[in-house]
Formats: structure tokens, C-alpha cells, sequence
């Protein structure tokens, strides 16, 4: 029979959703309600997550469709074993005004919760209000991100040198230089659409959000004249940014410099609400959201999280936009680059905490 995502998650049991999300077996509704397994989206990225049985482990991805403070809260006790000492908070601050951002009071209420923690962030590759580290500054107080500390890791033009190890195209990237003087990392991710790279979630939040904005995102974006690349001011927000598969595969090798440097140091919460195709970056000039907010995700493990959100996406009868958004820049390339370094799990289970 055919089911909606909300239904889903209403019933009891593990539900069987293949790529149509269209077939339920009945006979697993009077299990005791665990366990979700779903899988939507067409890509090399979970295999036989459909609700049969599989090989080998599974990553664990926590999920509430309620998006508040105390669920946020009650999602990160699920994963933060190994976060300790002075702790970073990686989030998307976004441009002044943006719509889209993650509400300052929830992330308040969760900042309070995580002991010896501060926001971090870095200055922007393009040319706007996070540009400079004074005008970055400005923007954050703009937007309320003053109820605590937030480190912009780059100021100063400060950055320290990542190793890549077996990367696609990259053997080092320059990461905010101020990374290095945290213990752990919680990466607090709005998960939205992407100009350029389909879809931002986990990877998108470190790859790009913690590399040093005027040496390391050159390197994660690729900006290199043997590519034939034009100059690194032109705007590329119209989808006709060239690397496309090239751009992914930049991501993960970033992506994976960091997660490599903490180890089970760093977790993962992505909350997908107000799902403009549009990154938080393009502030009051990002498209409004056609789709319902989904919920709020949490694992140790970022390709399972980022694959989890894609899968729900596709889940969904509201998100063809996003969809769209995703499939016309080759984003979920993403997902199997981040596989094919072995940055995570390619099976997982979606447990629902409510």
C-alpha cells in the first residue's frame, strides 16, 4: 500500500521502502517499534537498507521528526561519547538577514548543554558581509550568534595545513588555522540545497565551512588555471559551475583531512528544516522552501547521516525541487566519494528516539 514519510515513521516496526517508497510488509507492523530502515535515493551510498537482512555492521543514525531544542539535546546524548575537553561547534551562520538559518534560541539552548563549548566558523571564498573578518563579525551580530563566543578560525588570514591521505585530488588542505586548538568537534549542520554542490549536509559543513576562506576554499572549489578555470569572482550560483563530480570529490578529501584529525572526536547533527534549494549563503536572496521540514538527524558517522538525509529527500512527495537541485549538480556524488574513501558506512539504521 502506499505510505507517506509521516505514516512511516507512525509505524510500528521496520518498514521495507525501496526507491518508490510504495510497499509495506505488513507482517513486520507488530514488532516492537526500533528500528527504520529506509532507502530512496538512487545512488551508490547505503546498500540493502531496504528492511532485509544484510552483511556486516550498520552505522547507527538517530531520528526525531521534532524540531526543538530539547530533541536536538536528546539526539546529541545519543552520540556524544568521545566528546570531551575544549569543544567546537561548526555552524552555518549564514549571511545577514538569511531566512533560512538554524533558530538562535535552539542553538543557544544547546550551546548551554555542551560544557567548554563556542561556535566556530570561517570567512567566505566569495565577496560579501563574511568576507572580512570585521564584516563577518558585524554579520554575526546581525544575526544574534552573540550569546556566545564564536571563533572565526581564520582571521588573520590564519590557517594550518590538513594532510590528505589517498584524496582524489588533494594532498593537503588549509583548514581555519584555529582548528587545531579544539579537542572535538559537534558539527551542527543545517541541511538545505547547494548551488554548487546539490545539497549541503555534514561534508559540506566541514569540507567547505572549515577550510580557510581564501587559501583552502581555492583548494576545495578547485580554482586552478590547468582547468581551464575563469577568475575565482565570477558567480557560479546559476548551476553553471564546471567541476561538478570534480567538486565532490574535492569535498571528500577535505571532508576526510578533518575527520581523519579528530578520529571519534567529531559527530553529526543535521536538522532538516526550511529546505530551500538555496544555501544559507545566498541570505535573503535564497529561494523560499516547497518542501516540509523532515526532522532532525544524529550519528557518529557522516556518510550515513548525509546519505539518511538524501534518502529521506527522495522519500518524500514534497521535494522535487530539491531533488532537482541535487541531481543538476551532480551532488550525490558526494555520498560515493565519501564511500569509496571509506569515510563511513555504506548500510544504516534510521532509529527513531520518539
Amino acid at each position: 500500500m502506499d505510505i507517506t514519510r509521516r505514516d512511516l515513521f507512525k509505524l510500528a516496526g521496520a518498514a521495507a521502502v525501496g526507491a518508490a517508497v510504495s510497499q509495506f510488509n505488513v507482517a513486520e507492523a507488530s514488532k516492537p517499534k526500533k528500528i527504520l530502515n529506509l532507502h530512496a535515493a538512487p545512488v551508490v551510498g547505503s546498500k540493502n537498507v531496504t528492511g532485509t537482512k544484510y552483511t556486516g555492521s550498520a552505522a547507527k543514525v538517530y531520528f526525531t521528526d521534532k524540531i526543538d531544542a530539547p530533541h536536538l539535546i536528546k539526539l546529541y546524548n545519543k552520540i556524544n561519547g568521545e566528546i570531551f575537553g575544549k569543544v567546537a561547534i561548526k555552524l552555518h551562520t549564514g549571511e545577514p538577514h538569511g531566512p533560512n538559518i538554524l533558530p538562535r534560541d535552539m542553538v543557544r539552548a544547546f550551546q548551554a548543554q555542551v560544557p567548554n563549548s563556542n561556535i566556530i566558523e570561517t570567512n567566505t571564498l566569495y565577496v560579501g558581509k563574511r568576507y572580512t573578518t570585521d564584516d563577518h563579525l558585524e554579520t554575526l551580530r546581525t544575526n544574534g550568534w552573540d550569546f556566545c563566543p564564536v571563533d572565526i578560525m581564520d582571521a588573520d588570514e590564519d590557517y594550518v595545513n590538513f594532510p590528505v591521505r589517498g584524496g582524489f585530488h588533494l594532498n593537503e588542505v588549509a583548514m581555519g588555522g584555529h582548528l587545531v586548538n579544539y579537542d572535538s568537534v559537534i558539527v551542527l549542520t543545517h541541511f538545505k540545497g547547494h548551488a554548487m554542490g546539490g545539497f549541503g549536509g555534514s561534508l559540506k559543513n566541514i569540507a567547505i565551512g572549515m577550510a580557510s576562506g581564501h587559501v583552502g576554499k581555492v583548494q576545495v572549489h578547485g580554482y586552478d588555471t590547468k582547468l581551464g578555470m575563469p577568475p575565482i569572482n565570477v558567480n557560479w550560483f546559476d548551476g553553471t559551475f564546471p567541476l561538478k563530480e570534480h567538486l565532490m570529490e574535492r569535498m571528500a578529501d577535505s571532508g576526510k583531512a578533518t575527520c581523519d584529525y579528530f578520529g571519534k572526536r567529531i559527530v553529526f547533527l543535521n536538522v532538516m528544516r526550511r529546505m530551500s534549494v538555496d544555501c544559507d549563503c545566498a541570505g535573503t536572496h535564497a529561494a523560499e522552501p516547497t518542501c516540509a521540514d523532515v526532522g532532525i538527524l544524529a550519528s557518529t558517522d557522516i556518510l550515513a547521516i548525509d546519505q539518511a538525509c538524501c534518502d529521506l529527500v527522495w522519500t518524500a512527495n514534497d521535494t522535487k525541487d530539491l531533488r532537482e537541485r541535487i541531481e543538476s549538480r551532480h551532488g550525490l556524488r558526494q555520498l560515493s566519494a565519501m564511500a569509496e574513501h571509506k569515510m563511513g558506512n555504506t548500510q544504516y539504521e534510521l532509529i527513531s528516539v520518539d
